[in-house]
């Protein structure tokens, strides 16, 4: 494996671009605005998603899809969720059933609610049949980008491509766990988000540990019941992909989703936050679809559908507080 294209120039493909450039000869980071494209090749920086962070000398940034693909053993996923689809279908041209397609997008497509995988599976499909595997964890870029130890993992229906994958991303400071349960892993990754929101409005009100604590383990039971309805396994979710990243991004200050959610508690409007981020917050576009496959598969998540009502219902964050606490009494 010698060549890695990576497509998204965000903060977490110009991270992943970082961390994974001393195991390849060439890594090719994708980066959709020109004018970005043009400071990162002059300063060797990403000024709007990771400024203060080097590229590696054998990173080429190119706004060039063709290019960017050119002999890559792999190519790794890390567009926003929204345009998933569409960038997959640009770059289906250029790749073959030899390339290994990795999506590290946390994310769940609205309309068709399908994980990443199954968007992947269906563009790849006509042509041929692609080899995909998924990657997840609790991994902020910035630790990421700056060597902090981290640990993650690649899932895949196929073994031998789950370890590829591990063989192919393992370093000093990035370690990979293997799974054969991508959709338990896209599951964790995704609907994480929505909790996260959760807790930055726990946060935001000014609640203690108590609430916090409370909100992250029943989460964490939301998001299992939906990955096992799914067909996800019950380890998964209280691995790294599950319980890990549920963690780390409702309680750090770097998530953009519990961000999100410290805003709203503070009385600021949905698109006024949008606005001003210059990042996206999966949570946001993921409740919806969270809630839809809820529905669908039969499985009872309160805290997601409160979110979805603050969110897209203008509920207050104290109502949909005081709603999931005077839910009817049950057996844990």
């Amino acid at each position: 494996m010698k060549n890695l294209a990576i497509m998204g120039g965000g903060s977490w493909g110009t991270a992943l671009s970082v961390v994974l450039a001393p195991r390849f000869e060439r890594v090719r980071l994708w980066v959709y605005e020109q004018d970005l494209v043009e400071r990162m090749r002059a300063t060797r920086q990403n000024d709007v998603y990771m400024p203060g962070v080097s590229l590696p000398a054998n990173v080429d940034v190119s706004s060039n899809i063709a290019e960017c693909l050119d002999h890559a053993n792999i190519v790794l996923g890390v567009m926003p969720s929204h345009v998933a689809r569409s960038m997959y279908k640009q770059m289906a041209a250029h790749l073959t059933n030899s390339t290994a397609i990795v999506s590290a997008t946390k994310g769940l497509e609205n309309g068709t609610l399908m994980r990443m995988s199954e968007v992947i599976r269906a563009v790849f499909g006509p042509k041929f049949d692609a080899r995909i595997a998924v990657i997840s964890g609790p991994t902020f870029a910035r630790e990421v980008a700056r060597g902090d130890p981290t640990a993650l993992v690649a899932a895949s229906t196929d073994p031998q491509l789950a370890q590829t994958v591990q063989s192919a991303f393992a370093g000093p400071t990035f370690r990979l766990y293997t799974s054969p349960d991508p959709a338990g892993v896209e599951i964790g990754g995704a609907v994480k988000n929505v909790v996260a929101i959760g807790a930055g409005v726990c946060h935001g009100v000014g609640l203690g540990h108590n609430a916090l604590a409370a909100l992250i383990t029943r989460g964490l039971a939301e998001i299992s019941r939906l990955a096992l309805a799914m067909g996800g396994h019950p380890k998964t979710l209280a691995g790294l992909a599950g319980l890990g990243d549920l963690v780390l991004t409702c309680t750090g200050d770097l998530s953009r989703n519990r961000m999100v959610g410290v805003e709203l508690a503070k009385g600021r409007k949905l698109d006024e936050i949008v606005n001003s981020m210059k990042m996206v917050a999966e949570g946001i576009k993921t409740t919806s679809a969270t809630v839809d496959l809820a529905r669908q598969h039969g499985v009872e998540m309160p805290i997601a559908q409160q979110m979805h009502a603050m969110l897209h219902q203008g509920r207050p964050p104290r109502e949909a507080i005081r709603q999931l606490m005077e839910r009817a009494l049950k057996g844990e």
